[in-house]
């Protein structure tokens, strides 16, 4: 805690002085008796403090939630200017530790996670709505975190009015929320900027179909520039030059609504959850990007094996074909074998605890080993981890490992972490979870 992470373990308390009760402020102290800060306290939690404050604080009122909420509109407001959604408050990093909103459009979404923030719901509810002036506001600790900290789970409207639906724009695409059902608050905001930042990759892909901008004779005698093909043929289709895109556990489509949004030219959009699918589904439609994408429900590590061994198959044919080996024509052809020029794998936690950090590591090799092999030559493999106990570099060592097994080689072309609607107290490890890359995959031949 000396070093500003603001948790106090169990194993780290010496001894608590008087009594306290569950979710009471308390001010901590460090071996010299130094004043280090005030947080509120649980004994069932394995976090027992939590700081809420570096100097002394009698308690969390509705005034102090005014203050601390302002300041979290302040940041979103410099940082987000044009912004009708984001994560307003993001718990430690806001000096909120426990607390999570998030803004869709006037709608707000809370997740109250711990004891010492329970027991000031009214509080926050009543500051959330003085500074922000929502339509509704809806709770979802709907989360097993909470059972750590001996509370129920819970879920429902706390103030206003709520639709189950809210649509919302987010760099410029409309898109639609489900608040009750959807995972976590019902969306994920911190892939914000990176979603924007695969835009330079959807462009620049005609050349390899043959087709290049040309001066054309129109009948008027005018002459413009237009994409010819192979075949000395006009192309009319509008994306000619775009990307064919994969973004597997698509969630909300949020990846497949960049894509269409900065140029691509087929977008395979694939979850395993039929409620994922149909979420994306509505929000391509809201675009007005249904002509260019199209939706798979499947598992994403079964689908991408799939494609990976139809690939091998028709590469093994072909040697066949040259007399180079033997191959049981007799069998049928595995389905599968397609390729794209840019693979998106945006997947789920896979490890939440430390202990499942080894399997973990054969989850993102698995799939980022398949994906990148289905990457067309000079192609992109843009992929993630939202794990915490992931560390960036285990998370890059895993990928060049991966790399390493299915004979390629890749160029780092970013790095990033998660948005500016979520901050990171510089010495909390916590909140650099999100690992981000856009990788160029080339083959070692």
């Amino acid at each position: 805690m000396e070093q500003g992470h603001p948790w106090v373990y169990r194993s780290e308390i010496e001894r608590i002085d008087g009594s306290a009760e569950p979710g009471q402020l308390v001010p901590v102290h460090n071996h010299l008796g130094q004043y280090l800060g005030t947080g509120y306290i649980n004994e069932t939690s394995q976090i027992t403090v939590r700081i809420v404050s570096y100097g002394p604080l009698e308690a969390m009122t509705k005034e102090f939630f005014v203050e601390r909420i302002s300041r979290c509109l302040q940041h979103r407001s410099r940082f987000l200017p044009d912004a009708d959604s984001y994560r307003l408050v993001y718990g430690e990093a806001d000096f909120l530790p426990g607390l999570i909103v998030d803004k869709f459009a006037d709608v707000l979404v809370v997740q109250i996670l711990t004891l010492g923030m329970d027991v000031c719901r009214n509080q926050i509810v009543e500051a959330l709505a003085e500074v922000m002036q929502p339509a509704g506001i809806y709770e979802r600790s709907d989360v097993p975190i909470r059972e750590l900290e001996g509370l129920q789970q819970m879920k429902g409207l706390l103030y206003g009015e709520c639709p189950r639906h809210v649509d919302i724009l987010e760099n410029g695409l409309h898109i639609r929320v489900d608040i009750e059902e959807g995972q976590k608050t019902g969306y994920f905001f911190d892939q914000r900027e990176n979603r924007a930042a695969i835009a330079p990759l959807m462009l620049g892909w005609g050349g390899r179909s043959g087709i290049m901008l040309q001066d054309v004779a129109e009948e008027t005698g005018t002459i413009q520039r237009k994409p010819v093909n192979a075949n000395g043929k006009v192309v009319t289709f509008p994306f000619w030059d775009g990307a064919t895109v994969l973004e597997c556990f698509s969630h909300t489509g949020s990846f497949t609504l960049n894509a269409c949004k900065y140029g691509a030219k087929k977008v395979t959009c694939l979850d395993i959850s039929e409620h994922a699918i149909e979420s994306a589904r509505q929000n391509v439609q809201l675009n007005g990007f249904e002509e260019r994408v199209e939706f798979v429900v499947a598992d994403a590590f079964e689908y991408l094996r799939q494609q990976v061994k139809g690939l091998d198959d028709r590469k093994q044919r072909a040697v066949a074909g040259s007399g180079q080996a033997k191959v049981d024509t007799s069998k049928p052809v595995t389905s599968g074998g397609r390729t794209w020029d840019v693979v998106i794998l945006d997947p789920p936690a896979f490890a939440k605890t430390k202990s499942a950090v080894e399997g973990a590591c054969r989850g993102y090799k698995d799939i980022n080993l398949h994906g990148m092999k289905l990457v067309n030559e000079g192609g992109y493999l843009v992929t993630a981890s939202c794990s915490y106990h992931m560390r960036p570099e285990l998370f890059l060592e895993t990928i060049h490992a991966a790399a390493a097994d299915a004979g390629k080689i890749l160029r780092l072309v970013e790095f990033r972490g998660a948005g500016m609607d979520h901050p990171r107290i510089l010495g909390v490890d916590e909140g650099h979870y999100l690992k981000f890359a856009i990788f160029e995959v080339r083959s070692k031949q």
